[in-house]
C-alpha cells in the first residue's frame, strides 16, 4: 500500500515552527483575557469596598484611618 510523499526535514521543521508560533500566540491571548478577569475581579471588590465603605457613612479618610489600625493590630498579634 502507498503511503503518499514523505515530508522533507525542512518541511517538518516549518511545519514545528507553525505550531509554536500559533501556540504562542495562543498564550498571549489567553493571558490578555487572564488580566483582564484579574482586572474585574479587582474591580468588583473595590466596588464592593465602595459601597460598604458608602453604607457605613465613613469618609474615605475615616475608613483608611480604620483600616490602617487593623493592620497595625493584626500586625501585632502576628508577633
Amino acid at each position: 500500500m502507498a503511503r503518499g510523499q514523505r515530508k522533507t526535514l525542512d518541511e517538518k521543521i516549518e511545519a514545528k515552527e507553525e505550531i509554536i508560533t500559533a501556540l504562542l500566540t495562543r498564550v498571549e491571548s489567553e493571558k490578555r483575557e487572564l488580566a483582564e478577569l484579574y482586572k474585574a475581579k479587582r474591580e468588583a471588590a473595590l466596588e464592593n469596598i465602595g459601597s460598604m465603605i458608602e453604607d457605613s457613612g465613613l469618609s474615605a479618610e475615616e475608613a483608611a484611618s480604620a483600616l490602617k489600625m487593623y493592620i497595625q493590630n493584626k500586625a501585632v498579634c502576628a508577633s
